[in-house]
């Protein structure tokens, strides 16, 4: 009876800790970060970006349908434009009880980091025991998504918050994102590459592989003439940079060109023996940015 008892007792307690577990931690991203419904079991919460083409308004959302957005981009001839969430978006996601580790894109891409940042603030003065951490992610869209699929491996694994935060900002640090535009009109558009510059290349063929610096800046890592090359070069940069693959993860995202990342999985497996490669298709915020048929691949 005894024994009974305390199984039945043991159970309780194990389930409870089960419980505090899932209330221990609340990860929250902005919509930059880019998901597809395998990875939906990290429970991030969204806050989203607010994007616009001319008047027409789009919530970037779970509402939002990624590939109707893209071919409204795509037949609009002006500038789309984006909006960051505010503070008070931020603070509405906020537990008073649980860790709260934000994630958003990075702070010389957008005024979101300073948005959550104020918002961690206002927080932390009204609840004592409140706690928030802001992870600048230096990256966008994938690189976003491995960054919260550290932090969940690191709390799944019970890591103390101070030292989660140590090891997921070592993480970040040590993460490379670039990526390909097919199409280099939202460049141009938005100042990445001048016009000239723009036209030239678009007449030559010519496919830069951008990506971010250890900053989070935009920077130019190479150009090639036509987009079989690019890949290929860009496979080369995963090569070249790449250290300890089979404990990495590489992640993909891509602007309604599913083929397209296929190929490029299939290039690197061929080279690089990383645990996993995951592909997500980009939600409305990457899609602006990356344009129709991009890919951005983190690691």
């Amino acid at each position: 009876m005894l024994e009974a008892y305390l199984q039945v007792m043991q159970t309780i307690k194990v389930l409870l800790l089960h419980f505090k577990e899932d209330k221990m931690s609340n990860i929250i991203a902005d919509s930059s970060l880019d998901i597809n419904d395998s990875l939906k079991s990290l429970g991030v919460q969204f806050v989203p970006f607010k994007l616009y083409l001319g008047d027409k308004e789009y919530v970037d959302n779970d509402a939002l349908d990624p590939i109707k957005f893209i071919n409204d981009m795509v037949a609009y001839s002006g500038v789309g434009k984006s909006a960051c969430p505010s503070p008070n978006d931020f603070l509405e996601k906020f537990e008073e009880k649980n860790d709260n580790y934000v994630v958003t894109i990075s702070e010389k891409l957008s005024g979101t980091y300073n948005s959550a940042i104020l918002a961690k603030n206002l927080f932390e003065e009204e609840n004592k025991e409140g706690f928030v951490h802001v992870f600048n992610s230096k990256s966008a869209s994938i690189g976003e998504t491995l960054t919260a699929i550290k932090i969940k491996e690191q709390v799944g694994q019970k890591v103390p918050s101070e030292k989660l935060v140590k090891n997921v900002e070592e993480y970040i640090e040590n993460m490379r994102t670039f990526f390909i535009s097919e199409n280099l009109d939202n460049l141009i558009k938005n100042g990445r590459i001048s016009k000239m510059r723009g036209t030239i290349a678009s007449i030559l063929n010519i496919k830069p592989i951008m990506g971010t610096n250890r900053a989070g800046e935009i920077i130019l890592y190479d150009k090639q003439r036509g987009i079989k090359k690019a890949y290929n070069r860009l496979k080369e940069i995963v090569e070249e940079t790449a250290t300890d693959c089979s404990e990495k993860t590489l992640a993909i995202s891509h602007v309604n060109n599913v083929e397209r990342a296929e190929y490029i999985k299939s290039l690197i497996e061929k080279e690089c023996n990383f645990k996993e490669i995951v592909i997500v298709q980009t939600g409305g915020l990457s899609s602006l940015y990356c344009d129709n048929k991009g890919i951005i691949l983190a690691f």
